[in-house]
């Protein structure tokens, strides 16, 4: 029921957002007598793709403290928050980013996420499974793993890149419906045709996961940097040893408990099949290994 709320929640502040961005912008409709106004579909496209990237991106830490449980450490209560708190700090520090907010995720399944829309105010959660389980040095690299995309800031660029996306899938679909449409019916003068929304649908459903291997080559490309990230401001074998966990753990077919949402945000994105598609969020973790091992 939360999920559904913070979906609903979302989808409402994007509309709402975008329909007062349009009506400042003068853009009330793409579609005239004489066919498309390609302007004007233009920026109603890129309007509704950015602003949704882009709340997205801002409500980021609220959803993900939500949908996940996330338990913020305000004021260390034993030894293991204060040492998770002062591990952060320093590898924060090291990396050249304000202090994050720290959290700790009830969930069984080893795992962590970094999220947030400014790298001087980001959160970095880790699961209790991964606490229960890790050493302190693999611990200690995985933090330093989400320290990096916080340093890097993959929040921000895979939004925008996402943005990008949204924008020229929604346009081009939009075109080849009309095109189509146009084809069906060409003695018809103004308007659209059923014809128009059904291809429109489809056309968005295709180039949406065709565009979507663009967007998850660059989240790919990003685990490899964050990987390094984690060698360079931990260690290159804690990092290594933590990767080699995980790998034992996806043998043991070990449950992924994170939304989907914030599946790319984590060190891993579960124990599935999908890991070897051209849409998953993160490499295979063999070959994140061979990586650091050729550093």
């Amino acid at each position: 029921m939360k999920r559904i709320f913070l979906f609903l929640a979302t989808n409402i502040a994007i509309i709402a957002v975008a329909s007062v961005t349009l009506s400042l912008l003068g853009v009330n409709g793409y579609m005239t007598s004489q066919g498309l106004d390609f302007s004007s579909l233009l920026i109603f496209c890129a309007v509704f793709g950015f602003v949704g990237s882009f709340i997205s991106l801002a409500m980021s830490k609220w959803v993900a403290k939500r949908s996940t449980g996330t338990r913020i450490i305000s004021q260390p209560s034993n030894h293991q928050e204060l040492w998770l708190m002062e591990t952060v700090a320093d590898l924060a520090k090291d990396a050249g980013i304000g202090m994050p907010e720290v959290g700790i995720f009830n969930a069984q399944q080893a795992n962590a996420f970094a999220t947030g829309a400014n790298r001087n105010n980001a959160l970095v959660a880790i699961s209790e499974g991964m606490l229960q389980r890790f050493t302190k040095d693999e611990i200690r690299a995985v933090l330093a793993h989400e320290i990096g995309h916080v340093a890097n800031g993959d929040m921000i660029t895979l939004s925008l890149m996402q943005g990008v996306v949204n924008t020229f899938v929604m346009f081009f679909a939009r075109i080849i419906g009309h095109a189509v449409d146009q084809f069906l019916n060409p003695d018809r003068e103004g308007g659209v045709g059923m014809g128009y929304f059904v291809v429109t649908i489809v056309a968005e459903i295709v180039l949406g996961f065709l565009a979507m291997t663009i967007v998850m080559a660059f989240s790919r490309y990003r685990e490899y940097r964050a990987d390094h990230a984690g060698a360079t401001l931990a260690s290159k074998q804690g990092m290594i040893s933590a990767l080699r966990r995980l790998q034992a753990e996806t043998q043991a077919q070990v449950p992924n408990q994170m939304p989907d949402t914030l599946t790319a945000f984590g060190i891993t994105s579960g124990f599935s099949t999908k890991m070897k598609s051209l849409w998953a969020s993160h490499p295979p973790l063999e070959q994140r290994i061979a990586r650091l091992e050729q550093m």
